[in-house]
């Protein structure tokens, strides 16, 4: 006897859902975890490299490939780097808010975490004209009231926790769905070194195409929410955007998946019957 179909909850009965997104962090990576880094070139020099070399060559290979992808971009970010942002803006894909200039939430200091976020919104709003549809916090860290700032300026999705493969939706109103992430669907744990401030290892590029090859085919076959976070500064070298390539490539080669960018993904969720 054949089993019957599992319904599936993606538009169009595709298997899974493929988002690729990007935090375009540049120099307030490095700025959040010492702002003593200002002084420092070598360090200032990696986030530089994201502005002036990784997003250009992301968004040629977004173009080549035909993939829209959500940015998430720290105020401090547009404010300093005004053209890569106006041509991430431009070349149609989507810009969340990711803070102001990367710094971590405080739980105990909410007046800060509240300051960072206004600053951070009015700056993607006067540089971009955008008003972001979602959150992506740095670090992925939330306090008790990151989810009431998504809600007061009317976002619709937060994607910073790790409790699922499938988005859901917060207690409390208005909705707010989470787009669930991974450390292992993020390029930093492989890619981001620096001596003091990042002492890690450096993996091969092969080796992560490995990782996220499997990722993604155990995702197809559960059916969730495959949620790519990529830095330009990191995954913006010669080798590594060659591995994302080839790892796009393999995704096409499934005819039922649906790519969207995350504010898709969140619309989409809210519209389900019976969320």
């Amino acid at each position: 006897m054949r089993k019957a179909a599992r319904s599936s909850p993606w538009p169009r009965g595709a298997r899974c859902a493929v988002m690729l997104t990007f935090d375009f962090d540049a120099e307030s990576l490095w700025l959040a975890r010492d702002p003593g880094a200002a002084g420092r070139p070598g360090v200032m020099s990696q986030g530089r490299y994201g502005a002036r070399v990784g997003v250009p060559r992301l968004l040629a290979l977004l173009a080549a490939e035909r993939v829209r992808a959500t940015f998430f971009v720290p105020g401090w970010v547009a404010e300093n780097h005004p053209a890569e942002a106006r041509a991430i803006r431009d070349a149609g894909h989507e810009i969340g808010h990711h803070g102001y200039r990367h710094d971590w939430a405080d739980p105990a200091d909410p007046a800060s975490e509240r300051a960072a976020f206004e600053q951070g919104m009015k700056a993607l709003g006067t540089v971009l004209d955008v008003r972001p549809r979602g959150f992506r916090a740095p670090a992925w860290e939330l306090t008790p009231i990151t989810l009431d700032l998504v809600r007061e300026h009317g976002m619709v999705y937060s994607s910073n926790l790790m409790d699922d493969v499938l988005p859901y939706v917060h207690p409390g109103q208005p909705p707010v769905v989470e787009l669930p992430v991974q450390w292992v669907l993020d390029d930093a744990p492989y890619f981001l070194m620096h001596p003091r401030l990042a002492p890690r290892p450096m993996q091969s590029p092969e080796a992560v195409f490995g990782i996220w090859r499997d990722e993604f085919l155990g995702c197809h076959e559960w059916g969730g929410l495959f949620d790519l976070t990529c830095h330009p500064q990191v995954i913006g070298h010669p080798s590594r955007l060659l591995m994302l390539r080839r790892l796009i490539r393999l995704v096409r080669r499934k005819r039922d998946v649906w790519w969207a960018t995350a504010g898709e993904v969140a619309e989409h969720w809210l519209r389900r019957p019976g969320r």
